[in-house]
């Protein structure tokens, strides 16, 4: 009490909560980067109108990536099946335990 009665007299200040001082440390980062973007100027209608463009840009190039990859996948699913029946084909012609594809036998005669 007698330091706090002196006119020039400095008290002990109390350690701060860890939270309390992290939290006003944030509060002045945000508090500077909002003054730097209030002075930062205006953007001009180059910079606007190459912005506009590379968005352009960038949708048509995910587009194009859509319709390679739709085709692409078509084209797979083509090769797969012309594969199958190939092999089917194959499967038929060289498998001699199955007579499906193969030259009917004659039956042998009865009388000879």
């Amino acid at each position: 009490m007698g330091l706090l009665r002196r006119s020039n007299g400095y008290s002990k200040v109390d350690k701060e909560d860890p939270e309390v001082l992290i939290h006003r440390r944030a509060q002045f980062l945000i508090y500077k980067v909002m003054e730097q973007a209030d002075c930062r100027r205006k953007p001009s209608f180059i910079r606007i109108r190459l912005c506009r463009l590379k968005v352009k840009i960038g949708r048509r190039l995910k587009k194009l990536r859509k319709s390679a990859l739709v085709s692409i996948s078509a084209a797979r699913i083509h090769v797969y099946k012309r594969l199958t029946s190939q092999l089917k084909t194959w499967r038929r012609f060289f498998n001699p335990g199955s007579h499906h594809g193969a030259i009917a036998t004659l039956p042998r005669p009865l009388f000879t």
